[in-house]
Parts: structure tokens; C-alpha cells; sequence
């Protein structure tokens, strides 16, 4: 029952909007334009210095090392035993331990120098400039004589 009443209803609808076939006769269409301030992408780009990595091999002891190394070793050696044959055999193993630097050399990662390299970003900035844009357009069309006027907002 629902459906035959449903039906009906389309029909006595769908009649009544197909009755009548109106033709106008558009006279006028008047764009109209606004300006809007635009953000626009900018790409910013400077030169800056970068540092170049490089591994270096670090040298052994050196003479400095070896004598310090003995000092040392020496004054631990008369502290220790409290005798000079004490401060001699610490003074040799001192100047050994310091030696010993110089059979195993050590790497060490380290700044080998500089390069120059560009490097840009995008920034949007917002700029003082004004750009043309569609706002709306009025339309102007005749029907039996009769003139009406619509707003075409987009």
C-alpha cells in the first residue's frame, strides 16, 4: 500500500515539473574581482661552512712521553720500596708503559678542514602583495519581457 501511494505521489510530482519548458535570454554577465593579500613559498638559500670529517692515525709516544713516563715511575718506585734501587726499576718500567704508546697507535676521527655548501629551506611569507581574484558574478536574463538578476557566488 505504501509503495502504489509512493508511486502515485512521484507521478502527480514529476508531471507538474514537466509541464512547461521556459526559455530566457541572458542580456548580461558582470564578473566582479577582489584582492586578497597572498602568502607566498619562498625559497631562502645561504652558503655555509661545513666540516669534513677525516680519521687520522695518532702517533706513538713521544720523547716527552717516555721522560715523564720515567719521572713518574721513578718517584712511585722510591715511594713504594723507599730505596733508589726502587726509584730506578720504577723509573724503566715508567719509560716501558710510556713506550709502549708507540706500538699501538690510536684512530681518532677529527675536523680534516672545511667545505662550502648551499643549503635552502621553504619559508611562506606573507607579502604585501595583492592578488586579483574571482569573488562573485552577477547574471542578468529576460523572460517574457521580464527582467530578473541573480548573485553567482562561487
Amino acid at each position: 500500500m505504501k509503495t502504489i501511494a509512493t508511486a502515485a505521489l512521484i507521478a502527480m510530482t514529476a508531471t507538474t515539473a514537466m509541464a512547461e519548458t521556459v526559455r530566457a535570454k541572458i542580456t548580461r554577465v558582470e564578473p566582479n574581482y577582489g584582492y586578497r593579500e597572498v602568502n607566498m613559498p619562498v625559497q631562502r638559500c645561504e652558503n655555509v661552512e661545513v666540516p669534513v670529517y677525516g680519521t687520522v692515525q695518532g702517533g706513538g709516544a713521544t720523547g716527552g712521553d717516555v721522560l715523564g713516563g720515567m719521572i713518574i715511575g721513578g718517584l712511585l718506585g722510591k715511594g713504594v720500596t723507599g730505596k733508589d734501587d726502587g726509584a730506578a726499576a720504577g723509573a724503566v718500567l715508567g719509560g716501558i708503559i710510556a713506550a709502549d704508546k708507540a706500538n699501538k697507535p690510536k684512530t681518532e676521527t677529527v675536523i680534516t678542514g672545511y667545505k662550502t655548501e648551499r643549503q635552502c629551506e621553504n619559508v611562506t611569507e606573507y607579502k604585501d602583495v595583492n592578488k586579483k581574484v574571482y569573488d562573485y558574478s552577477i547574471i542578468t536574463w529576460t523572460v517574457d519581457g521580464i527582467t530578473y538578476q541573480t548573485t553567482f557566488v562561487k
